[in-house]
């Protein structure tokens, strides 16, 4: 008996909770928008949501920009980036990682992965003393973190200054410890697909004062930065205030409004995730021909997409894979296609940056899978894509490839 069609939208998130809605209509209401236009008194919604995230991060400083990858320029400006520095950076990431480097005018250095979807420590080594690169943009790609006490350790050995990307890890920890808090600072995304969503925005954390007195001035606060929920004191500007341009990426108490109660929910929603992820990772792993990467017990991760490995998979195969996944509504990207498709593309379609040969990278997106999975979807709903991956497994590769 033939399964039935999924009929899901791979897209369709959760709707706002309406506490949320109700602080967005207040917003309007009020007219002020702006994070800085408030009353005597007053605490914006820009102002309240650094304040929380902060406390929940276990930051000390918070501060709300217009974009996750606003975050990550403003993140590499402040730490001291400059124009023509090599900055490190995983070879598997989204483009705006590599867009981020290249909008500062530094070069990026693009580091091998392993099969597990995350940096290669050794060729990490490597690169940074080939190049003299200080700087590492940690992309926690898909949610999967690498051994970040391991990391951790070799920056320091390496003199490496760490900023982690965090827009598919918000939540996560490795050791108890938040992704995010292992480097010089977090860059979180609250953009529709992500952990939080205001269609647009991010969230940039640390703990060096003199690093967000800079991040601030940089995402546009004019002479206003007293005016954060969770930034440094007014002393820490005294001459950072006329030496840092203004960037104007600030985020508005519109989208502000939106991600507080969202925020209050994030727990509930990872346990969500996760069950969802489990679940079709389960059922994937009973295929031989499939290998789901390993999830270390170290690391708790938020199974908000799901990515699986065919190796050694054609091209030609790899394409009727997709035909065939496509037919019965399932939507997976193939990071192995030679163009780039709606948001996946890999480092051969970024010649902005230049050619970079990674011969082990290549290997393992030739055979790269990934899916999202939307809150919206029920576990039944997951249940029935996996069986429909393994239908897709089974008809399209040869019996011995497994």
């Amino acid at each position: 008996m033939a399964r039935p069609r999924f009929t899901g939208s791979f897209t369709q998130q959760l709707p706002i909770p309406e506490e949320g809605i109700a602080a967005v209509v207040a917003v309007m209401r009020s007219g002020r928008l702006h994070r800085y236009n408030t009353g005597v008194g007053e605490e914006s919604e820009a102002m309240a949501l650094e304040r929380e995230y902060a406390s929940w991060q276990g930051a000390r400083f918070c501060l709300a920009v217009a974009s996750g990858g606003q975050a990550m320029q403003i993140a590499l400006r402040a730490a001291g980036v400059k124009a023509g520095d090599a900055v490190l950076t995983n070879a598997f990431t989204l483009a705006p990682v590599p867009g981020a480097i290249a909008a500062v005018g530094a070069k990026p250095v693009l580091v091998e992965i392993t099969e597990n979807l995350v940096i290669d420590l050794a060729d990490l080594a490597a690169k940074a003393q080939r190049t003299g690169a200080r700087y590492l943009l940690l992309s926690h790609m898909r949610g999967h973190l690498c051994d970040m006490e391991a990391l951790t350790a070799l920056a320091a050995e390496l003199r490496l200054t760490v900023i982690e990307d965090c827009a598919h890890t918000m939540g996560a920890t490795w050791n108890g410890r938040r992704s995010g808090s292992f480097g010089h600072a977090g860059c979180f995304s609250t953009q529709t697909y992500k952990h939080l969503n205001s269609g647009e925005g991010g969230l940039l954390t640390s703990d060096d004062a003199e690093f967000m007195a800079r991040a601030t001035i940089l995402s546009g606060s004019y002479m206003l930065y007293e005016r954060h929920g969770a930034g440094p004191g007014a002393d820490t500007y005294s001459d950072i205030r006329f030496d840092t341009p203004n960037m104007s990426a600030r985020m508005d108490n519109l989208r502000a409004a939106l991600l507080r109660p969202q925020l209050r929910a994030i727990e509930a929603d990872i346990d969500a995730w996760n069950a969802r992820h489990d679940l079709v990772a389960e059922k994937l792993a009973a295929s031989p021909a499939i290998r789901v990467p390993d999830r270390p017990a170290a690391e708790h991760y938020v199974g908000s997409s799901i990515q699986f490995l065919l190796r050694g998979i054609s091209t030609e195969d790899a394409r009727k894979m997709m035909v065939y996944l496509a037919d019965v509504g399932v939507e997976v990207k193939w990071f192995g296609a030679n163009l780039p498709v709606g948001f996946t593309s890999d480092h051969r379609s970024w010649r902005y940056i230049g050619q970079q040969k990674l011969p082990r990278t290549d290997k393992i997106l030739a055979g790269l899978f990934d899916m999202r999975l939307p809150l919206s979807f029920s576990l039944d709903d997951c249940a029935l894509i996996a069986d429909h991956i393994l239908d897709a497994v089974a008809n399209v590769l040869p019996e011995d490839s497994a």
